[in-house]
């Protein structure tokens, strides 16, 4: 049977400049660079050993090397032998060494992140982090096992659909053994035999089937298979998977198992401060917590395959998933292929998770590539590509403000959403209703979301007359206040994903005071600091009772009558001043107060048992720490 050994201790690390140190894998050696300005962001190859003993293992046995994520091409040498290759820095690859291994073994990956012209991505607004930052994992298996050499995938492939009340799945296995059977089991969540049968292509049936209904009740089955040779088992594998259905109207949006479902969710980068990409189960866990606290119901997982217990932990929460593969803001003509071997990986490695509804062709491809016969026809690779290994997912892709609705490229998928900033990169908020408008009067059978729109915001910059490009708090709160305003508006719109769900590393940036970072975020980089607009969104979508008083981190105003702002998805909310009554307001999510300001106040919103405090005081003169430093950079905006 299977055995995995991790490899994850006792690195032997050759970085930039030929320093050399031990470290313990996850790691990146990007994970501070950038953020001191963007001079010091290093791109380029650097070498990881590691010796390690003969894992057991029977002649009959296979032992395989795999690697979950190497960023962004890794050259693997085992004992002096080249054992991969692999040009892709966010997907599972593996190799069989078993006829490369010693008693005592040297295992040297190089890798490399450096400027190319083949490897996606090259251009974008986010940290293209180097190094071995997943696990790696010597796996033993039988010679005979389900297939482990197709792109990464597992060997079982799950095709599910309701008919009626009942559950017909799909179930292809691939394997390495002439002869063998395949017997497969299904366990319903409790673990008690649902279906069961025989056969590498079968389809069984589940009575009375339970949906995997989002949010709501996302519940999933396992597929168990078995490989036997003459009646013995060699192999098992199994995946967990969500029997649904989905679709899209351009006119009413997203279904769920035939009901309206409208996805309203957000992005997410998968760094963290001081950590960059190299994270943890528990940092994957604490983002979800944070998604989950603020009632989203889908995520976009930006831009490029996340790890695979992010897609686990979506499947068993109920996230619609948008996934997609990093080929974003130029189109190479020498990447075409990488393209191709990105996407393959994608879909392979992610066909069973329910929680994915459509996979990304691209986004924003035509910041740097205009309208040309290469790039459209790479297009029409991919989405006949996705349509041919996957019918029964939806394709999409993200157009950004300056692809125009005319442009040949947003017409190729089959559902489409733009990355909008109107309000923020350039002024006038009611330009989204216009936009929006516009769109769905010219092409009224054409499904569209919105895949980015967002304002930068820091939490120690703060004003009492907020306005665009000043990157406060309040400043993205009226932003935001509005965008879910205008959704609501317009309930045709799949799916709005805010950008982002997290403050996030980008070399290219310096702006905010804070160089290296995109601080679009609901959240900050350290996931410390949910900022006032996180609890806009919380009194939008979820349904746990609460109240906020947003502005608490501005403290020091210069005005002797301010503006108190409170959030809750509470029908009813009070204010007290210094124990005073100030007054109480029925509404929905935003509740505004006026108060004249003396002195030390310490606020209270009650909203029935509900409390929350904040303080704020009457200073002379407006604190100069809450206002926006001008600095020399050039590099301001991504765009």
């Amino acid at each position: 049977m299977r055995n995995d050994e991790k490899l994850m201790g006792e690195w032997q690390f050759r970085g930039p400049s030929g320093t050399k140190k031990t470290v313990t894998l996850p790691h990146t050696w990007n994970n501070l660079d950038g953020q001191d300005g963007g001079n010091d962001y290093w791109r380029g190859s650097c070498l990881y050993e590691k010796k390690f003993a003969k894992p057991a293992f029977t002649q009959d046995e296979r032992v395989y090397l795999e690697f979950q994520g190497v960023n962004a091409s890794a050259d693997v040498e085992l004992n002096g032998v080249n054992a991969a290759k692999h040009d892709g820095g966010y997907s599972t690859f593996r190799a069989d060494v078993t006829d490369l291994l010693k008693d005592e073994n040297v295992l040297k990956v190089t890798v490399d992140n450096s400027v190319n012209d083949k490897v996606y991505p090259q251009k974008a607004d986010f940290t293209f982090y180097g190094g071995i930052y997943r696990d790696v994992v010597l796996k033993t298996v039988s010679k005979y096992h389900f297939d482990l050499d197709y792109f990464g995938g597992s060997g079982i492939k799950i095709t599910p659909s309701a008919e009626g009340k009942n559950g017909k799945i799909h179930i292809e296995t691939f394997h390495h053994a002439k002869g063998a059977k395949v017997q497969v089991k299904i366990l319903d969540a409790q673990g008690s035999t649902a279906a069961s049968g025989e056969g590498e292509d079968q389809t069984l049936t589940i009575p009375d089937v339970h949906l995997w209904d989002g949010v709501n009740d996302p519940y999933l089955y396992t597929a168990h298979a078995a490989l036997l040779v003459d009646g013995q088992i060699m192999d098992e594998v199994s995946a967990r998977f969500g029997v649904r259905t989905f679709s899209v109207d351009p006119k009413k949006g997203f279904f769920l198992n035939g009901r309206p479902y409208p996805l309203r969710g957000v992005s997410r980068h998968q760094d963290f401060k001081a950590i960059g990409n190299a994270i943890t189960k528990e940092h994957h866990r604490k983002d979800m917590e944070l998604i989950r606290e603020m009632g989203a119901n889908t995520i976009r997982l930006a831009h490029y395959q996340h790890d695979q217990y992010f897609y686990d932990l979506c499947d068993e929460y109920g996230m619609v998933v948008w996934a997609e593969i990093p080929y974003i803001s130029e189109h190479m003509p020498n990447g075409r292929e990488n393209t191709v071997s990105q996407m393959k990986e994608l879909i392979v490695q992610n066909y069973n998770h329910p929680s994915i509804v459509t996979w990304g062709l691209s986004n924003e491809i035509t910041i740097s590539t205009k309208d040309n016969a290469d790039m459209l026809d790479n297009h029409h690779v991919l989405n006949d590509l996705c349509h041919k290994m996957d019918p029964t997912r939806l394709t999409t892709l993200a157009c950004y403000a300056m692809c125009g609705p005319f442009n040949r490229v947003a017409h190729i998928s089959d559902l489409v959403s733009w990355n909008l900033y109107l309000g923020w990169y350039v002024p006038g908020l009611f330009l989204n209703d216009l936009w929006m408008d516009f769109f769905h009067f010219r092409y009224p059978k054409r499904p569209l979301g919105f895949s980015e729109y967002g304002c930068e915001a820091m939490p120690n910059l703060h004003s009492s007359k907020p306005r665009r490009g000043d990157h406060t708090e309040e400043y993205q709160c009226i932003y935001h206040e509005y965008m879910l305003e205008c959704f609501e508006r317009h309930p045709f719109l799949w799916a709005t994903h805010v950008w982002n769900m997290f403050d996030f590393a980008a070399d290219a940036r310096d702006q905010g005071g804070e160089p290296g970072m995109n601080h679009k975020g609901l959240v900050t980089f350290d996931r410390k600091t949910k900022k006032d607009s996180f609890y806009l969104y919380k009194a939008w979508w979820s349904k746990e009772p609460f109240v906020h008083i947003c502005g608490r981190r501005y403290k020091d105003r210069a005005e002797t009558q301010t503006t108190v702002k409170i959030y809750s998805n509470q029908p009813e909310v009070e204010l007290y001043a210094n124990g005073t009554r100030i007054g109480k307001k029925s509404g929905q999510h935003v509740f505004t107060f006026q108060i004249p300001l003396n002195g030390e106040v310490q606020l209270e919103a009650r909203a029935g048992k509900l409390r929350d405090k904040a303080d704020i005081r009457h200073v002379n003169r407006p604190n100069p720490a809450y206002r926006l430093k001008k600095t020399k950079s050039k590099s301001a905006n991504w765009v």
